[in-house]
C-alpha cells in the first residue's frame, strides 16, 4: 500500500502543481506565467516528485509510464491496475481541490479548465489526426528518456532532472496542440470537472498515451539492451 499512497500523492501533486499552474497562474492579469510557464511547472512537478518518493514506488504518476516500463519489463505487472487506479484517483482528488479553489474567484466558471482537447478545442486548432500524431509520439519519446534515464547503466541520481526536463519539453512543443496531456490519469483528472467536450474527447488522452508509452518503452528495448549486437553482452 505505501507504493500506491506515494502514487496517489505524487499524481496529485502533478495535477495540482501543473493544472493548477494552467488555470490559476497563466493568466493572472499582468502575472501570468504563460504556457512556457505551465510547461515548467508539470516538470518540476516531476522532478520533484521523482526525488521524493522514487524510492518507494517509482514516481511513475502516469499509466502511459507504468504501462510502458510493464512493456520493458521493468516493472511487475501485479501492480499494473493498482498504480493505474492510484493514479487516476489522486488526479482526480487534485482536479477537486483545484476546482474549490478556482471556483472561490468571483465570477468563476470552469471553461476547458486545463483540459486536454482536439479540433476546436485545441488551444492551435488542430485536428484529431494531429493530435493523435502529437499525443503518441511525445509519450513514446517520453518513455524513452525514462527507460535510458533509469537504466542501472546511466549516471547515478539525474535521472529525476532528464525526465522533468524531458517533460517540460514536451509542454513546450504540444500545448498549442492538445493543451499536453501524455498521461491519461492528467486528462482524466480535469476532464471530470470541466464535463461535456472534455469527457466526449477523452478518449484520445487515453489511447494515444498507451499507445505511444509503449511504443517508446518497446524501442529503447530493442536498443538498450545489454543482450546481442555488436559491443554488448
Amino acid at each position: 500500500m505505501k507504493k500506491y499512497t506515494a502514487e496517489f500523492i505524487g499524481t496529485f501533486w502533478l495535477v495540482f502543481g501543473g493544472c493548477g499552474s494552467a488555470v490559476l497562474a497563466a493568466a493572472f492579469p499582468g502575472l501570468g506565467i504563460g504556457f512556457a510557464g505551465v510547461s515548467l511547472a508539470f516538470g518540476l512537478t516531476v522532478l520533484s516528485m521523482a526525488f521524493a518518493i522514487g524510492h518507494i514506488s517509482g514516481c511513475h504518476l502516469n499509466p502511459a509510464v507504468s504501462v510502458g516500463l510493464f512493456v520493458a519489463k521493468r516493472f511487475d505487472g501485479r501492480d499494473l491496475l493498482p498504480y493505474i487506479v492510484a493514479q487516476v484517483l489522486g488526479g482526480i482528488a487534485a482536479g477537486g481541490v483545484l476546482y474549490l479553489i478556482a471556483s472561490g474567484k468571483a465570477g468563476f466558471a470552469p471553461g476547458g479548465f486545463a483540459s486536454n482537447g482536439y479540433g476546436e478545442h485545441s488551444p492551435g486548432g488542430y485536428s484529431l489526426g494531429a493530435a493523435f500524431v502529437c499525443e503518441v509520439v511525445m509519450t513514446a519519446i517520453f518513455l524513452f528518456v525514462i527507460a535510458g534515464a533509469t537504466d542501472k547503466r546511466a549516471p547515478a541520481g539525474f535521472a529525476p532532472i532528464a525526465i522533468g526536463l524531458c517533460l517540460t519539453l514536451i509542454h513546450l512543443v504540444s500545448i498549442p496542440v492538445t493543451n499536453t496531456s501524455v498521461n491519461p490519469a492528467r486528462s482524466t483528472a480535469v476532464a471530470v470537472f470541466a464535463g461535456d467536450w472534455a469527457l466526449a474527447q477523452l478518449w484520445l488522452f487515453w489511447v494515444a498515451p498507451l499507445a505511444g508509452g509503449a511504443l517508446g518503452a518497446f524501442i529503447y528495448k530493442a536498443i538498450g539492451c545489454e543482450c546481442g549486437g555488436a559491443g554488448r553482452k
